[in-house]
């Protein structure tokens, strides 16, 4: 089939086209926090009287799960790193997360942030990793379409259709990936990777977004222009705490830029690698659907991962697709059993064979990368041995329905995928409306 291209900016961080070939409703999400509803789908750890770990539901509104984490920690007089949680989460929304805090647990009582709320409050002898998230629910409200509400219907109908024929839609990074409001995190990380540590720490410092606002730009383009870091730090704004971070970690040690990005959380570390790696994995993504070969069926040398019962890949299991097995394969991969995937390149990588091998060796050494370049001296937090990612992402619990000034879509997904990667097919607006 013959894929629709997209001419928002979203190709820029290299989702270039749609599965569905629909007009889009057009509208927005997240005008609210409400219209963007988050639960998490976690294995809990076991409860156990008198255990060294809290374990919680954290319901938050507004609140970016790393700057969360932060207040959550300084509220409770403990480190940030005695909090655990199964993943992150976007600020524009009400996310409900599963939580751990290696404290005494009457310190519980001392969280009193706005819009945080704790629930199911109990100890275990572990506390909650990156490993226990399964997935997550979203309920999304979708509002201000450009569609007439009466065509609307027929239209969403056919793009789920769509997409429950294929057994999913493309499995793109979504631009959270990037940041929404300011989508340089891949640059970091590209500049990272490449070396050039100075460049990443002024790019994360100084490069400029319209969506930011007059004050942050007025602060990035100080930074920018040559000023003295020690002059533009009493006037940036408490939302630029991580970029504060960096930059009085450069007042005390000028030239410091391993230091400076080492400042930050670890994951927020792993995140600028990261980018940059999905920005690869989506490029190579939409150059596969450039030349028309299909999502859900495996072509002679595609790496096909098996799933388990909660519908996440299990890797090591990864199998080539050869003449002897291809018959097998698609089976597999036509019951929803098995994904093809593509490359996360780093430290570890594998190519496909075939068509998909070609498309991933050119496309890195166009880069002019090699996998010795993921190893980040002084910065372990960076360094990524890379993995392999399903180009389909499966959907369950998919319902839609009508509202007054729009619609709402709720559905379920593995974890790892992204909701407006789901909702993009059907309203196909600009970036900045996810």
């Amino acid at each position: 089939m013959q894929y629709r291209c997209c001419h928002t900016a979203e190709a820029d961080i290299g989702m270039q086209f749609y599965l569905t070939d629909t007009d889009g409703t057009g509208g927005s999400i997240k005008n609210s926090a409400e219209d963007f509803i988050v639960k998490e789908i976690s294995n809990r750890p076991a409860q156990k009287d008198e255990g060294r770990f809290v374990i919680a539901d954290v319901t938050s509104k507004n609140w970016e799960t790393n700057r969360l984490v932060r207040l959550l920690a300084r509220t409770m007089f403990i480190s940030r790193e005695k909090i655990g949680f199964a993943g992150t989460k976007d600020k524009r929304a009400i996310t409900t997360q599963l939580m751990s805090f290696e404290c005494p647990k009457d310190k519980i009582d001392l969280i009193q942030l706005d819009d945080v709320s704790i629930q199911n409050v109990y100890t275990a002898n572990r506390g909650v990793r990156i490993g226990d998230l399964i997935g997550n629910s979203f309920d999304i409200r979708v509002r201000n379409c450009t569609m007439p509400l009466s065509e609307i219907p027929s239209k969403v109908k056919k793009d789920l259709e769509i997409i429950k024929t294929v057994g999913g839609f493309p499995n793109y990074f979504g631009v959270q990936r990037f940041g929404t409001v300011r989508p340089i995190t891949h640059i970091v990380g590209e500049r990272i990777v490449r070396g050039d540590l100075k460049g990443a720490v002024m790019t994360y410092l100084s490069q400029q977004s319209e969506f930011e606002g007059e004050e942050i730009n007025d602060i990035r383009r100080r930074f920018g222009s040559g000023e003295s870091f020690e002059d533009i730090i009493p006037d940036m704004p408490k939302t630029m705490g991580f970029e504060k971070t960096m930059a009085e970690h450069l007042v005390r040690q000028p030239e410091d830029y391993i230091g400076a990005i080492a400042e930050m959380p670890g994951n927020l570390q792993m995140m600028f690698t990261h980018a940059y790696q999905s920005y690869m994995f989506n490029m190579m993504l939409s150059e596969r659907m450039r030349r028309n070969i299909p999502l859900n069926e495996p072509i002679l040398g595609d790496v096909v991962v098996p799933i388990d019962a909660d519908g996440n890949a299990m890797h090591d299991d990864a199998i080539i697709t050869t003449s002897k097995n291809i018959d097998l394969v698609k089976r597999q991969v036509t019951r929803g059993r098995a994904f093809v995937t593509i490359t996360l390149y780093g430290t570890d990588s594998t190519f496909a064979e075939g068509e998909m091998g070609e498309i991933e060796r050119n496309f890195i050494e166009k880069e002019g990368i090699t996998e010795r370049d993921f190893v980040v001296p002084g910065l372990p937090h960076c360094t990524s041995k890379g993995t392999r990612r399903e180009i389909i992402c499966p959907v369950r619990d998919l319902d839609f329905k009508m509202e007054d000034d729009g619609y709402s879509v709720r559905f379920s997904l593995p974890k790892g995928n992204y909701a407006t990667c789901m909702m993009r097919e059907i309203l196909k607006s600009d970036m900045t409306d996810y």
